[in-house]
């Protein structure tokens, strides 16, 4: 069953990238953000059924987003996007309340097995 996603990232190419991946694979992208504010914002106004979140974004970074999300709707679910090399970081997320994550650059087989494990599909 296909998931309505939001994408989180301040850079447009990687949010381009991971629509394309999942659009070609039946799921809907439902809303995008380019910062941790937007994310919130976004999130309360389309309800998606999974985020994918960046870590690294000006404003508002993604725990603290993953954080904020959380604390509105304990059963978000949420996937953290990580370049190479940011692993601390990625613990630091999967505390706040992430369920998974993927590294950059996108595999897009990995993108879709991380949403399909999420989303229980």
């Amino acid at each position: 069953m296909p998931g309505r996603i939001m994408i989180v990232d301040d850079a447009a190419f990687m949010r381009m990238m991971l629509k394309d991946i999942l659009t070609k694979n039946g799921y809907e992208v439902v809303a995008e953000a380019s910062n941790g504010k937007e994310a919130i914002l976004k999130y309360e106004e389309v309800k998606p059924d999974l985020v994918t979140m960046d870590i690294t974004m000006p404003e508002m970074d993604g725990i603290t987003a993953v954080k904020e999300i959380k604390k509105r709707d304990p059963n978000a679910r949420i996937i953290m996007c990580s370049a190479m090399g940011q692993q601390a970081m990625v613990v630091d997320a999967i505390q706040a309340g992430a369920r998974d994550f993927i590294v950059k650059p996108f595999k897009p087989e990995r993108v879709i097995e991380a949403v399909k494990k999420v989303l229980g599909n």
